[in-house]
């Protein structure tokens, strides 16, 4: 009998027994609608693509560890994992949010407060003295929000507790920081070499 034709809970019997075969077929059937279950959410295709490998490594180690259960539902358990990838994804995001330059990179690998700039960072150094300059202009609540998340990597919780204030004031103010920068670099129109 064709692997294809096995129901998805034989299959898996399979997988759990040690044929990885039976695996890839699963993976071959449902990949389609795991894709754009994931896709319908995040609306970017390689974001949906990073994901999608995310639900496939879940789905290994979830079965190997002895842990899947769910008794002949493999495709709604999998379509649960998938949505689950996809919102975690959007609440990294808010928790960590980002500044992009026009290549797409984010200004906060590029940036740093000490004065040794290398070549690496392919960045010039008016820019580099702009970008500290916009910072530096911020109201200063918010700049020290934003110094405390991006330069010394605290949690919000420890901002919050740090300036004694709740954690929706600290997110508050890191959004108004962000703002701010966007607004301002838009206007220079920041530019690698």
């Amino acid at each position: 009998m064709l692997k294809t034709e096995l129901s998805d809970s034989c299959l898996v019997s399979h997988y759990i027994k040690g044929n990885e075969e039976a695996l890839s077929v699963l993976i071959d059937r449902h990949k389609s609608r795991i894709f754009t279950t994931i896709y319908l959410i995040v609306k970017d295709k390689y974001i949906a693509e990073d994901l999608l490998q995310d639900v496939f490594i879940k789905t290994i180690k979830t079965i190997k560890c002895g842990k899947y259960n769910e008794q002949g539902k493999f495709l709604p358990w999998i379509v649960r994992v998938a949505h689950n990838q996809a919102i975690d994804h959007f609440r990294k995001a808010k928790r960590n949010p980002r500044i992009t330059l026009q290549d797409g990179s984010d200004i906060f690998n590029c940036l740093k407060f000490s004065e040794d700039f290398t070549e690496s960072n392919n960045l010039t150094k008016e820019t580099i003295q702009y970008i500290k300059k916009i910072i530096h202009e911020l109201p200063e609540k918010q700049r020290e929000v934003l110094v405390m998340r991006h330069y010394m990597q605290m949690s919000f919780q420890e901002i919050a507790k740090s300036t004694k204030v709740s954690i929706n004031t600290a997110l508050g103010r890191m959004r108004y920081a962000l703002i701010s920068l966007r607004k301002k670099i838009k206007t220079k129109k920041i530019a690698y070499e």
